[in-house]
């Protein structure tokens, strides 16, 4: 039998940004918060620490920041008629775990989704028909717009001391930055990143074939700040630890560092670590959540925590998996194309190319996670689909985040001094851009539960089924003939494009931009919550992040989850607190 604790105002279920974000806010309106992260406690101070966190095997190799795949994980298969195994060894992306969740070792490029993104059905059907949809494809809009979002990545983009050059302020654009952007009320509250020799070129040669080249906004500090909450940070050092890596210089905003400091300054806020919850508990209505039920991973003792307000603010896969094992709302079937829990799951398409400039030295070892020029012209509506055979596109970008010794070895391959001699000669000398490129949701690719692989805890585990379908290779393929000609331009030799392999493989990284599974909307028969990721059936159960998405753009996610979640924040403490109900 659980062990019941007295109630809270709320409950965080992850203590990663939207967690973090919400806590802060409802703690400054007096509210009594409880977070409950199923990863360690992780003090900045000593783990992220010089020299113990610049340990490339502990944590950029062995995961040292990542979710522990033994106790939980997903099985993954391209097509339902494949068996799905598990995923035993974290490849593709990397799910966070302790304080700051994925947060903590993110790059920090922070992005503002094109107004395109909110409006895709829409928008696509204004200008091209219903038959530019391929058939399968799920895209709908969002139900909130960009404008409506605008204050809300402001306010995110100050809380995280965003630096980068303003493309559009107030409808006005502006030289340098990125003229394809929606309007902002004002300017990034830091400047660019420093431009290095690969920008340089890639800035150079992009503005020759008539594109738009601006800096990539950026979570690495570019100068010493304090945020509106008081949080300070420091400038970034260009070290080449970021991705996989909390940050000794406190140069990269987090959670760790912003949100969560804020929250625990009021006094308002309790952090349980080593809690994994296992279920959302329901009322005898059904349309009340009243706690949460989690193990104690130091005792193995079941605990309950009741709250008046519930939120779901784990990855994506948390999220979904926790209404799922909770049985609140029916998991969708894409035979039927009934149920709607696990719809919509997308991920993040690439496409690049590669070559060599033999009479420059790139010092690729030095560089910043968020250090990038990037064109938005193939990103979104931005170009004319017409005839082409695909919808929306991606962000193309020259990106010099840190070349770490043992993850970048370009030497031929092989042993001894004959890989050595070829690693020396083209570990400066060989690079490549890449594109982040939209992926679309389709009937086939969704998130169900196991049949037969369960966790640690008893519970089936998140079945993945994805693969590449429609018309996605072709955007894929289109976006790699640009980088092609890009590269070319910038005066590489055996030039070669990337796209997407024939099947979507699970091993290799690519990125963690997983969305989707509990999509928002307006409508309630193709949407799990509302456009303030409100359950729409359950009034005080809130499914935040990224898990909400409809769709995945050619852009990071982070910066558009911490818009919505202000967005949240904001009703939150002006509308629901006085009255509960309903927000819209």
């Amino acid at each position: 039998m659980s062990k019941k604790l007295p109630a809270v105002d709320a409950v965080m279920v992850g203590v990663g940004w939207t967690g973090g974000i919400l806590a802060a806010e409802l703690t400054k309106a007096g509210l009594s918060v409880v977070g409950l992260e199923r990863g360690p406690y992780r003090d900045s101070n000593v783990e992220f620490a010089f020299p113990r966190i610049r340990d490339e095997l502990k944590y950029g190799i062995r995961f040292g920041l990542m979710q522990d795949v033994s106790r939980d994980t997903l099985t993954f298969r391209n097509s339902a008629d494949q068996t799905a195994l598990p995923m035993r060894q974290l490849g593709s992306f990397l799910l966070g775990t302790g304080t700051g969740g994925a947060g903590a070792h993110w790059n920090g490029q922070t992005w503002r989704w094109t107004p395109y993104d909110f409006e895709i059905y829409s928008q696509t059907v204004k200008r091209y028909g219903k038959g530019a949809i391929d058939d399968g494809m799920l895209i709908q809009d969002w139900g909130v717009t960009y404008q409506e979002l605008e204050p809300f990545f402001d306010k995110f983009e100050r809380t995280a001391g965003i630096g980068g050059t303003a493309g559009n302020i107030q409808g006005k654009v502006q030289p340098g930055g990125n003229p394809f952007e929606g309007p902002r009320k004002s300017a990034y509250p830091n400047p660019p990143m420093k431009r290095s020799q690969l920008g340089d070129l890639f800035q150079n040669a992009t503005q020759s074939l008539g594109y738009h080249p601006f800096p990539g906004p950026s979570a690495n500090m570019t100068q010493a700040y304090t945020n509106p909450d008081g949080q300070a940070l420091g400038a970034c050092m260009y070290c080449g630890f970021c991705e996989r890596f909390g940050c000794d210089y406190n140069a990269k905003a987090s959670p760790n560092n912003t949100v969560l400091p804020t929250a625990m300054a009021t006094g308002k806020f309790e952090v349980r670590h080593d809690a994994n919850v296992v279920r959302v508990n329901m009322d005898s209505s059904g349309k009340r959540a009243i706690s949460v039920t989690y193990v104690d991973l130091l005792t193995g003792e079941e605990v309950e925590q009741p709250a008046e307000m519930i939120f779901l603010t784990s990855f994506t896969f948390g999220n979904v998996k926790l209404l799922m094992v909770s049985g609140i709302g029916d998991i969708y079937d894409p035979v039927t194309n009934k149920g709607l829990v696990g719809r919509n799951y997308t991920y993040q398409l690439s496409a690049g190319a590669g070559g060599t400039i033999t009479d420059k030295d790139f010092k690729i070892f030095a560089g910043a996670g968020s250090e990038s020029v990037v064109i938005d012209d193939f990103n979104g509506d931005h170009f004319d689909h017409t005839g082409l055979g695909f919808l929306h596109g991606g962000s193309i970008s020259a990106s010099s985040t840190g070349a770490r010794p043992i993850q970048s070895n370009p030497g031929g391959s092989g042993w001894g001094s004959a890989w050595k001699k070829a690693a020396a000669a083209s570990y400066n000398t060989s690079i490549g851009i890449g594109a982040q490129v939209a992926s679309l949701p389709f009937r086939q690719n969704h998130l169900d539960l196991d049949p037969t692989y369960r966790d640690a805890y008893g519970h089936p585990l998140v079945r993945m089924t994805f693969d590449y379908r429609g018309n996605e290779r072709k955007r894929s393929e289109y976006l790699a003939d640009v980088n092609v000609k890009i590269l070319t331009k910038m005066g590489a030799k055996n030039v070669a494009g990337r796209t997407v392999p024939e099947h979507y493989s699970i091993v290799p990284y690519q990125s963690t931009h997983n969305q989707g599974g509990a999509i928002m909307g307006l409508d309630p028969a193709t949407s799990v919550v509302n456009p303030y990721m409100q359950h729409h059936q359950v009034s005080n159960l809130f499914v935040v992040g990224a898990s909400s998405f409809p769709h995945n753009s050619g852009f990071n996610p982070t910066g558009t989850v911490g818009a919505v979640t202000y967005r949240l924040a904001d009703a939150l403490v002006k509308r629901y607190i006085k009255n509960p109900g309903f927000l819209t």
